[in-house]
């Protein structure tokens, strides 16, 4: 998802780049911004605050970006994501609903059991990517992104008010709280001395309400955008500073901005909307086929249905793929290139891997050049560079999952 951009400068592993979706809101920085509830709180740690999707939002903190992804890695960082656009689905037809909105199987769902999903238009294209949670209060819970707000907004409004002319039993709340996003190995062992329960019993992709540091009112979902085990917790407003506080008083917990969540994302294969999937994009091609429940697939009730299912059993144009090179960093936009010096295709994210060291990307290329192993070349700052095709995530993932 989007939850993150390149500043023109020389850069290496000790200054990394700023991802590509940040770059293009710091033109708009003069704009009137809306602020979180943690602007302050940012303020007061030493955060370097830059316009995102419409919000001031801290890009870094006093540790270099480069130290706060490693620490995310190692131990555990505090993400203010409270841009993102949280709704609740009430009614009957609840996923009715959402169902006629995106690609996933919602009626599966187990109580308190969540799943990423697609907004997709009639033509395949996807108008954004969210995750949708059926809660045991009787709602869904969904997160979408702050660059598609308005447009989620409407979309999901504009279809119940057509439901609720047919008779439908449906409405929306848009919940009006702070999200705080904990991730890293040790987060769950951070999260635990604020909370009754046992948090080994909520595995990824599944939500609980709970009290959090004295809170109530509190979703703790075992979620994340950064490949690590990890929460993000809804928070209401007036709580939110007091739940940073407290989850800051552990030592295990440092400050993260927008940039470690960019090359974390990367580094784990996930998707940042705007860049590396949007309106254009089938799921097919974004390489993002798994989101298409089994049984969306045999009814084909969803939007574009006729375009997306026929892709999964033919051969697409063109694939999402990873990418690792050496030498210097890819960057979105950046041309891909066959071995005899053809342009087949363009860099959608890229920067250097804190983890590993070397250069990794995403970008489309035609079907056939899509398989792990195969050689390409980029272009970076006019120089061709040799590129391999690579198995993604680039780093593997450690998403608590009961066994």
């Amino acid at each position: 998802m989007q939850r993150a951009a390149s500043l023109a400068s020389p850069l290496s592993f000790r200054r990394l780049a700023l991802p590509a979706a940040l770059s293009r809101s710091l033109s708009c920085a003069q704009d009137v911004l809306r602020r979180t509830p943690l602007y302050d709180f940012h303020l007061a740690h030493g955060g370097r605050m830059v316009a995102f999707a419409g919000w001031n939002l801290p890009v870094q903190y006093r540790d270099s970006h480069v130290d706060s992804h490693l620490h995310t890695r190692q131990h555990c960082s505090l993400f203010d994501v409270s841009h993102m656009l949280q709704t609740k689905i009430f009614g009957c037809d609840r996923v009715k609903l959402m169902e006629s909105l995106v690609v996933g199987d919602i009626a599966e769902l187990k109580p308190n059991q969540g799943t990423l999903s697609l907004f997709t238009n009639d033509a395949g294209g996807i108008l954004d990517d969210l995750i949708v949670t059926s809660t045991s209060e009787g709602y869904l819970y969904v997160v979408s992104n702050a660059s598609c707000w308005d447009k989620d907004l409407t979309l999901m409004q504009d279809k119940i008010r057509e439901l609720q002319s047919k008779g439908s039993d449906v409405s929306l709340e848009v919940v009006d709280n702070a999200l705080l996003a904990l991730q890293g190995p040790t987060a769950a062992q951070v999260l635990q001395a604020g909370v009754a329960e046992d948090l080994r019993k909520l595995p990824f992709m599944t939500s609980a309400v709970m009290e959090v540091f004295g809170v109530s009112g509190c979703r703790v979902t075992r979620c994340g955008y950064t490949g690590e085990d990890g929460v993000e917790i809804s928070v209401p407003v007036a709580g939110a500073v007091h739940v940073a506080m407290a989850l800051m008083q552990n030592p295990e917990v440092k400050l993260a901005g927008l940039a470690a969540r960019d090359s974390l994302r990367l580094e784990a294969g996930l998707c940042l909307y705007g860049n590396d999937i949007d309106e254009h994009t089938t799921p097919v091609e974004g390489s993002l086929s798994w989101t298409l429940g089994k049984r969306r697939r045999v009814t084909m009730d969803f939007p574009g249905a006729t375009v997306i299912v026929p892709q999964l059993k033919g051969k697409v144009e063109r694939k999402r793929v990873g990418l690792i090179c050496e030498g210097a960093p890819m960057r979105a936009h950046s041309p891909i290139l066959c071995t005899e010096g053809t342009v087949i295709g363009t860099v959608t994210s890229g920067c250097p891997s804190p983890c590993l060291k070397k250069n990794v990307a995403m970008g489309y290329v035609p079907y056939k050049y899509s398989w792990p192993g195969t050689q390409l070349l980029v272009e970076v700052r006019r120089k061709q560079q040799m590129a391999i095709v690579s198995k993604m995530p680039f780093v593997p993932t450690n998403y608590y999952t009961l066994k």
